[in-house]
């Protein structure tokens, strides 16, 4: 590639980010996490974060891989296990997985840094409420398979004087300075994961006829951007989560180093995202 067409593609690229740290400022572009943002992040004891489809599978089996039916996506190996030895192991496994102790990543310290009032977290861990921990904010934890009523989601403030979370109802997110939705659950402040195909069915099948999503958040989220960060459009499943929690979106931006695969490409095209093609890393530190 000739160094002037170089030269413009990096000056264009650096116009882009620098836009978009703006309008995460005045949060019209929401952040949106995904698995990927843990590619380089390991626990305390060296042992990897889950980063992909894959890696949660052979974290979920014991670093062994699975038969090639259930490589294709880690929802569908989670229904395997959970057939074989129960919901409550698969509920346990995954907590056991997100409560290693591990350093944030340098995205999620720069994406706070710029003080949005709503990120959308589709991880299972809890370390943006850990980093969160030291200012109000309220907490949407997604739920699934829930029998007594029809809502995936239950919604908890963060008592800052007492440093707990408690309950509250919808109506608190309306004057909420910080709202931070995990729709895949949490170990905080009960554990909860949405992480097989039954789970997944179920919040998807309510998310489709409007339980999933707080009615404020519905209408506080027209004509947002979002900024996707390590996520993945080559399986359904991410898809389809991503098209339910962004419906009225405006465009937006989705990170990959990579070309898009055509399944990728079209969720781009729909959606009127543009496609940064550079690498998380080289993004985070071009975020500064």
């Amino acid at each position: 590639m000739p160094l002037i067409m170089e030269t413009e593609i990096a000056n264009n690229t650096e116009s882009t980010i620098e836009t978009i740290k703006k309008e995460i400022r005045n949060q019209t572009t929401v952040p949106y996490f995904g698995m990927g943002i843990f590619r380089n992040t390991t626990t305390k004891e060296g042992e990897q974060i889950p980063f992909d489809s894959d890696s949660m599978i052979l974290m979920m089996n014991n670093g062994r891989a699975m038969s090639p039916r259930l490589m294709y996506e880690y929802p569908r190996a989670a229904m395997h296990l959970e057939q074989r030895r129960g919901v409550d192991y698969i509920q346990q496994m995954m907590n056991w997985i997100y409560t290693k102790p591990f350093d944030p990543t340098p995205l999620h310290k720069k994406i706070l840094d710029m003080q949005p009032r709503y990120i959308i977290d589709t991880n299972r861990d809890g370390k943006l409420q850990e980093l969160l921990s030291y200012e109000p904010h309220t907490v949407i934890i997604g739920k699934s398979r829930i029998l007594d009523n029809d809502y995936r989601y239950e919604i908890f403030e963060w008592d800052l004087e007492n440093r707990k979370y408690f309950q509250v109802e919808e109506s608190a997110l309306d004057d909420a300075q910080k709202i931070l939705f995990k729709p895949m659950g949490s170990p905080l402040p009960e554990p909860s994961f949405v992480i097989s195909d039954a789970d997944y069915v179920d919040w998807l099948t309510e998310a489709m006829g409007g339980f999933a999503v707080p009615s404020v958040l519905k209408t506080y989220r027209k004509t947002r951007k979002y900024l996707f960060l390590g996520t993945y459009f080559d399986r359904d499943t991410d898809r389809m989560v991503a098209n339910e929690l962004t419906l009225d979106l405006e465009g937006g931006y989705f990170i990959k180093d990579e070309p898009l695969s055509k399944r990728e490409q079209k969720f781009v095209d729909k959606h009127n995202l543009q496609h940064i093609e550079m690498s998380l890393e080289a993004f985070t530190e071009a975020f500064a």
